[in-house]
């Protein structure tokens, strides 16, 4: 399973370009990191929306892909955002985890956070729908 996440995490060029990570893979929760790069940030210097916002579905999307058979694969359906404060930091982690699984619908969560040395605040939450598809 966990092979089988890193190798999709692999093909997702957004995930490149924005140097993203992933940190750890367990059955319902999958953790992605990427740094607050130049280019990722909006015009007041924080980490843009959009960077949290990608990095949250796509943890919370990995962790349903954790739960579904190997000839399945997952996307979202709907994703709702809660931005709690700005992405000022080194790093924005998000964890992604399995709320409850289902044969046709997964609800799942993020939590986004702000990494700077040993402090970490919490900047965002999420939460959304993923459906199994057949690749």
């Amino acid at each position: 399973m966990e092979q089988r996440i890193r190798d999709s995490f692999a093909r997702q060029s957004m995930m490149e370009t924005l140097g993203a990570s992933l940190s750890s893979i367990a059955p319902g929760e999958v953790v992605i990191t990427a740094p607050i790069l130049a280019t990722s940030r909006q015009q007041q210097g924080f980490a843009h929306a959009a960077l949290t916002f990608a990095i949250g579905d796509s943890a919370a999307g990995y962790s349903a892909l954790t739960l579904l058979s190997p000839d399945q694969e997952v996307m979202t359906a709907e994703i709702k955002v809660n931005l709690l404060a700005p992405g000022a930091g080194d790093y924005l982690r998000a964890t992604g985890r399995v709320i409850k699984p289902g044969r046709r619908l997964i609800v799942v969560s993020a939590e986004v956070h702000a990494v700077t040395g040993q402090e970490e605040k919490l900047i965002a939450v999420l939460q959304g729908t993923m459906i199994p598809v057949e690749p």
